[in-house]
């Protein structure tokens, strides 16, 4: 997103001025001159407060100094220095009240020396409100870069100024600027004469500055080793160094090198191009990359590092450039995307380093020359200031790096790879841009791709991905508790790319109490040094709690009541959550029935989740962990419902897809196929399913397979009969011969008591002699054998079969001796006259009679 343009922002301004100078006699020339004397515009520096400082020679080689105010979108004149020189850096303070530049001579042959006999470049300091004194600061042979500090303070007015400048022989130098008001607003330095100064770093080769957080760092060569600091400057004239790292790079002090001080153009080009490319970058979340790239002859491959020291690990990437081009930059550029780092080389490959979670390379984009995204950046040189600015020298022109959501998106439909669909659909969730909106797409897509990702589970990985990125921005270490991908692996080569990783030393803080930035990255530095193994959450433990209460269930023992009260009362909590957030009616039957086996997972996965962040989360409060538990664990189930009501929508079904008495659909089979693979995603993972999804799972199945296709999917765990299923398809199915074999088949695949009870609502001679069964059991389970007369009253039977009758008089003495002990809930028509008539039907049916 372009922020600003120097042709479109600055330009038209300067020529109207002009053009009102020459209107008015003040100026000469014709239109020539106004088209031709601002090939020297270009932009100086960018300050904290987004304010662009431009400069230009007029037509007698005046420098000209302008500023765009970023807020108002205005021009303005600072300054004008009538001599022909060529400027290094200027800066502006915060109230517009002083401006420093550093000046060398213009390089053109035959001109004498503008500046003082024996210096080649002058830094000077001018009183700017109103135009007023210049002091020199410097008349040196060594150029100097000038930089104020703009501290975060109230509106009011500073007392007191501070500058740094930078000089090519190794030092900083912080200045410090009394003001002070004479005659109403004229703003003048206080004491000019003696400005105090303070070395801040010396015998350094490489310097940035992040104007965004006022953060100086450098490195300096100790015993031949490169070692990186930083200092952190503060809103008095305090600072202080925050940490120093070894770094493991190779730089000549021989070299020089400045990065965001400004327009670099003057450096001595010849020592810049033996330079390595190093940037520092950091973010709010406690991150510290260093970005390295030595320098290359190759033009078939070339190496770069990252280091992460966030992470306590280094990356040495070694990519295959795609194709040759001299026209091309030759350097290599790095920026800063928030939660990613982007490398490019123009008109080659393109990085998209994923500086949270670099542990996989899969989470990562790298696109090589071929691609349509190489072509679509521009291939001059880009510098990324603080934050997602990036500034193009060439051109002028500043932009917001960000990713365009619509663009990955689109990417993400036409992509081939399975290591680009992972990484671009972490990318894509990362945005975090109208989340509601964006997983329906992400949804779509994957309903279109289902089968066609074969090194991870697309369903799986969209729904940890999205449900951590649901709760992420909650609070800090979010990233080293919960799960990011349903991946710990990456074994697939990744085209056009390898990478080696190593440990590397971490920093060393030079201070003992942190706020903000700092805070974050020494916890992550901790977190790095003592937590090991990794912290994340997964669901072992409700696992094996789970399986132990479903055991126990089955045989009959119970748990204590509170215990299971609690857990079913995690789970009220989560569907209340889940529904409150979701308003609009859904299409999928689901959320009808109580479900208690998915209710005890999802309340004991609320319980150990809570017992997990409780743990790890210091300083964070009670009742916050616990709705940010209830929101995860509502996501996770939210999204699955998603996935189904899309699925549902998609092929326009209704409610009677319910019933039995009809046949299946093509659209019926398709959700049944994606349920399938919901359910095999969330199995690996152990997570749990809304209410009622096995009951409207079973029922697709029942209706879309073959009768041994569907045994053979009850019997390995794919389909779950539930009693609320069974029971429909008992009421729903008449009894044919057909219907039989299924209601039979699937009755004797039912526990012991689900299968008692739901034979109860199938008035047929199978279902009859299972209750018989039953029935007799239950009556012999304690039978004592008495002895007996052997005279029988043959009258009260009706059919004379001793076997049978012996059988029916013994119940029949059981039932009467005890009645109050078989009068068994349910049983009320169930007797030994019941079991007589059912063995003698059963019987018949038998002998085909």
């Amino acid at each position: 997103v372009s922020d600003f343009d120097l042709g479109k922002d600055v330009l038209p301004w300067l020529r109207a001025q002009r053009a009102a100078l020459v209107a008015a006699g003040a100026g000469g020339g014709g239109p020539g001159v106004l088209e031709n004397n601002y090939e020297s515009l270009r932009v100086l520096n960018v300050e904290r407060n987004g304010n662009i400082i431009y400069t230009y020679k007029d037509d007698k080689g005046n420098v000209f100094f302008g500023l765009y105010d970023y807020q108002t979108k205005q021009n303005e004149h600072l300054y004008t220095f009538e001599k022909d020189l060529q400027v290094v850096s200027c800066s502006v303070n915060r109230e517009r009240t002083l401006l420093a530049a550093s000046l060398v001579q213009a390089a053109k042959e035959g001109r004498r020396n503008e500046l003082q006999p024996g210096s080649r470049c002058l830094t000077l300091l001018v009183e700017i409100h109103p135009i007023n004194n210049v002091k020199v600061l410097k008349a040196v042979d060594s150029y100097i870069w000038v930089q104020f500090l703009y501290p975060h303070v109230e509106s009011h007015p500073l007392p007191e100024n501070h500058l740094l400048l930078i000089s090519e022989e190794k030092y900083i130098e912080q200045l410090h600027i009394q003001v002070t008001q004479e005659d109403g607003n004229r703003v003048v330095i206080k004491n000019s004469g003696h400005l105090p100064r303070q070395r801040v770093a010396e015998d350094f080769v490489w310097a940035q500055w992040d104007m965004s957080e006022q953060r100086l760092y450098y490195i300096d060569l100790k015993k031949s080793r490169s070692v990186l600091k930083c200092i952190q400057f503060y809103a008095d004239e305090h600072f202080s160094l925050m940490f120093e790292a070894p770094l493991d790079v190779s730089l000549s002090d021989s070299g020089f090198k400045l990065v965001n001080f400004g327009y670099d153009d003057l450096q001595d080009q010849e020592k810049l191009s033996k330079h390595p490319t190093l940037c520092v970058f950091t973010n709010h979340t406690g991150s510290l990359c260093v970005c390295y790239c030595p320098n290359f002859d190759s033009w078939e491959q070339i190496t770069y590092s990252v280091l992460y020291f966030h992470k306590g690990h280094g990356k040495t990437f070694t990519a295959t450039l795609g194709r040759v081009d001299s026209r091309v930059t030759k350097g290599i550029t790095f920026l800063s995307l928030d939660y990613y780092v982007a490398v490019y080389l123009p008109g080659h490959f393109f990085h998209l380093l994923n500086i949270q979670h670099p542990d996989l390379i899969c989470h990562s984009l790298f696109l090589t020359g071929n691609s349509e995204v190489i072509d679509m950046l521009p291939h001059s040189p880009l510098q990324s200031l603080s934050g997602s600015l990036v500034l193009d020298w060439g051109s002028g022109k500043l932009y917001r790096a960000l990713l365009n959501q619509s663009y990955l998106l689109e990417f993400l439909w036409n992509t081939r790879l399975d290591c680009e669909k992972l990484a671009l659909l972490h990318c894509v969730l990362s945005c975090g841009r109208d989340p509601r909106r964006l997983e329906a797409k992400i949804i779509q897509w994957i309903s279109e791709n289902i089968s066609a990702c074969h090194s991870f589970d697309l369903i799986q990985e969209f729904i940890i991905a999205s449900s951590y990125w649901s709760i992420y921005p909650e609070t800090s270490n979010m990233d080293k508790l919960l799960p990011y991908s349903s991946l710990l692996t990456w074994d697939t080569e990744i085209p056009g790319i390898t990478l080696v990783t190593e440990e590397i030393p971490l920093p060393l803080m030079k201070v003992h109490s942190f706020k903000g930035y700092w805070e974050k990255l020494n916890s992550n530095l901790e977190y790095v040094k003592y937590s090991k193994p990794h912290l994340h959450y997964n669901n072992s433990v409700v696992r094996r709690e789970w399986h132990s209460l479903i055991s126990e269930e089955k045989k009959g023992k119970r748990r204590s009541t509170v215990y299971v009260r609690n857990i079913l009362d995690n789970a009220i909590k989560v569907i209340s959550n889940l529904e409150a957030r979701n308003l609009e009616p859904r299409l999928t039957p689901l959320f009808q029935e109580e479900d208690n086996h998915q209710r005890l997972l999802m309340g004991l996965m609320v319980s150990e989740l809570k017992d997990h962040l409780l743990r790890h989360l210091q300083g964070v409060e009670k009742k916050k962990i616990e709705q940010m538990v209830l929101d995860y664990v509502s996501k996770l189930l939210d999204l699955i419902c998603q996935i189904l009501e899309a699925s549902w929508r998609k092929h326009n079904l209704h409610p009677w897809v319910l019933h039995f008495n009809r046949r299946a659909s093509a659209a019926e089979f398709a959700v049944f196929h994606i349920m399938t693979r919901i359910l095999e995603a969330t199995n690996s993972l152990f997570l749990p399913l809304p209410p009622g999804f096995h009951t409207l799972h079973t029922i697709l199945g029942v209706h879309c397979l073959p009768l041994h296709n569907l045994l053979h999917y009850i019997d390995n765990g794919v389909l779950l009969l539930t009693e609320t299923a069974v029971t429909r398809l008992m009421k729903d199915l008449d009894n044919t011969e057909k219907n039989e074999k299924v209601k039979f088949s699937i009755i004797v695949r039912l526990p012991p008591l689900t299968g008692q009870k739901i034979c109860r609502l199938w008035d047929h001679p199978v279902s009859s002699n299972i209750i018989s069964r039953n029935h007799v059991k239950q009556l012999l389970q304690n039978y004592n054998k008495q002895p007996r007369s052997s005279m029988m009253d043959k009258s009260s039977f009706s059919v004379e079969f001793l076997p049978l009758n012996y059988f029916i008089e013994i119940l029949t003495d059981i039932e009467s001796s005890n009645p109050a002990l078989y009068a068994f809930e349910g049983r009320d028509n169930v007797d030994a006259k019941f079991v007589e008539e059912a063995a003698l039907k059963h019987t018949t049916m038998l002998l085909g009679l």
